[in-house]
């Protein structure tokens, strides 16, 4: 990292010494200026933000003392060092309150001063990376908060009466508004079934990613929210009074779908909203989304609008409401609400003929879905048993006999979710977040920060559940995904260590070699030896 320094001397002969004496290239310095006296110095300091200074006492205009009284009111950063003489030694002492971290006396001994300003200089570094680290740390802190704050509002859980952690500009809530999308798999539920977990895991790394750069190639500020596997909600901020652009929207759309089928090869469904949406109205339109891209007319195409669904309206309505409050039942573990939709759904469903089935399968095989994937996202159902379930809802064709089997569905989630313990719902969420940011800073403050639990309690709980320390969990999970990247992917060794959060290659090197016992070029061209499988396309791509 190259620092920038300032030399402010009157006498000429001084600064030229100062100038060609020191080595300030080996020592990674840059000279961006010289000054007579205190007056030029300030301006180049406002102007260049130097982050050393030589400065003489004596000067004309303004002396030494009385810039660095001036400089710190703008800057209490810049190490300053002193050239004085022995005669001027005690006046020196009214700087000590302008924090001056070094003396030289005049004379001066260069290859003294040379000591001093590598010593500084490797100071400054150390303490600038780690000023960096920090406000990373605390960037990444707080956009997860804000991310929380937007799930919670989303999925609606109730008993948020907190005031949200918005971002600065963002303070009070009601000025904030979103250009809305929801992003799903098209066929998800086939293409899960016939993914492993490993696959699943990495289909949706794959295109979390490819939403993200695509985002932030287009220069927005946004939020991409993984609800549940195979479903994205994708928050475009806007400030209001901004007007909403629908065509511009929809265009952003358009190439977030064009993305993910050109790098992936896999059909995704956009649903987009037609208008701004407050942050109260998250939840409400989320919900909305979710219908249109399964019950609209045209769900079949990429990117739609969202709007009400016509056709048999008060029934497909009663339907979904039903539908709704029995998820959320279920998600916020209340039996006897689950119960009462389910009755009632099945109530509205007894009162329709065999020969209305058709009118109605779009809804009830979107209700399967619907519950398949939230048991899935709240761990109450293996892959064994949905498969079971699947195999169950294809062989029979009648309203009826479909009802029996989403029944005992509902049960077995009610009876599992009922039996799961607080820690278990924790553990079930630092999984989750786990799993959606491998890529980044990882550690037992953050997800505890996240979770709203102590760091200790965290770490007790993990080993409890998964068997492991925090540490192995996460190297584990970053070096399986690895692993995949690289035998399916020709990015370089960097490229994949950043991907799974190792900033540097040497370090990703090290802990992938402990591992697997290879080097990561030595796994690349083991694997591509052994399949000779063509590479699919995404991987050629930067996600």
């Amino acid at each position: 990292m190259k620092l920038k320094a300032l030399l402010v001397d009157d006498e000429v002969n001084i600064l030229k010494n100062l100038k060609m004496v020191i080595p300030w290239d080996n020592l990674g310095i840059e000279l961006i200026g010289t000054a007579r006296n205190g007056e030029q110095a300030l301006e180049v300091a406002r102007s260049m933000q130097p982050q050393l200074i030589l400065c003489d006492i004596r000067m004309p205009v303004m002396d030494g003392i009385q810039f660095l009284g001036a400089l710190r009111e703008f800057d209490t950063k810049a190490e300053v060092i002193m050239m004085t003489g022995y005669q001027d030694f005690s006046y020196v002492r009214s700087v000590i309150r302008y924090e001056v971290k070094d003396y030289i006396l005049k004379p001066i001994d260069y290859e003294e001063l040379v000591e001093t300003i590598k010593r500084l200089a490797e100071g400054l570094r150390e303490r600038t990376i780690e000023q960096h680290s920090i406000q990373q740390e605390w960037k990444h802190v707080f956009n997860l908060a804000h991310e929380k704050v937007l799930y919670d509002q989303l999925i609606d859980l109730g008993g948020a009466n907190s005031r949200p952690f918005l971002k600065q500009n963002e303070m009070d809530g009601d000025h904030m508004a979103f250009a809305m999308m929801l992003v799903d798999v098209a066929d998800y539920s086939k293409r899960e079934r016939s993914w492993d977990e490993k696959e699943r895991k990495l289909w949706n790394f794959a295109i979390h990613n490819i939403l993200q750069e695509n985002l932030l190639n287009i220069g927005v500020s946004y939020s991409v929210i993984q609800v549940r596997s195979g479903e994205w909600c994708v928050l475009i901020e806007r400030s209001l009074p901004d007007i909403y652009n629908r065509e511009q929207c929809l265009e952003w759309a358009q190439k977030l779908h064009h993305a993910v089928e050109s790098y992936l090869r896999l059909n995704i469904r956009i649903a987009l909203h037609p208008s701004e949406v407050s942050l109260k109205q998250l939840a409400k339109t989320y919900k909305s989304l979710q219908r249109s891209l399964n019950l609209s007319p045209t769900a079949n195409t990429s990117v739609i609008l969202s709007e009400k669904v016509r056709g048999n309206a008060d029934t497909s309505q009663q339907l979904w409401d039903r539908i709704e409050e029995m998820v959320t039942g279920l998600k916020r573990c209340e039996r006897r609400r689950t119960e009462i939709a389910l009755k009632e759904l099945n109530d509205s469903f007894r009162l329709l003929p065999e020969t209305s089935f058709e009118r109605v399968a779009p809804i009830l095989h979107y209700l399967c879905i619907h519950l398949l994937r939230e048991m899935r996202a709240m761990d109450v159902i293996s892959r064994e048993e949905e498969h079971a379930i699947w195999s169950q809802i294809d062989q029979h064709h009648g309203i009826r006999e479909t009802l029996l089997v989403i029944n005992r569905l509902v049960d077995q989630s009610l009876e599992s979710v009922m039996k799961k313990k607080t820690s278990d719902v924790f553990m079930l969420s630092a999984r989750d977040y786990i799993d959606r940011n491998l890529s980044t800073e990882l550690s037992i403050d953050v997800i505890a920060e996240y979770l709203g639990i102590s760091g200790s309690y965290f770490s007790l709980l993990f080993k409890q559940h998964f068997g492991e320390t925090f540490v192995e969990y996460v190297t584990k999970q970053r070096m399986e995904m690895a692993k995949s990247l690289l035998s399916l992917s020709d990015k370089s060794v960097t490229q994949v260590g950043q991907m799974v959060g190792y900033a540097e290659r040497r370090y990703f090197t090290r802990v992938f070699s402990k591992y697997t016992g290879m080097l990561p070029s030595e796994f690349r061209e083991r694997q591509q030896n052994q399949t000779g499988a063509e590479m699919p396309a995404w991987a050629n791509h930067e996600v």
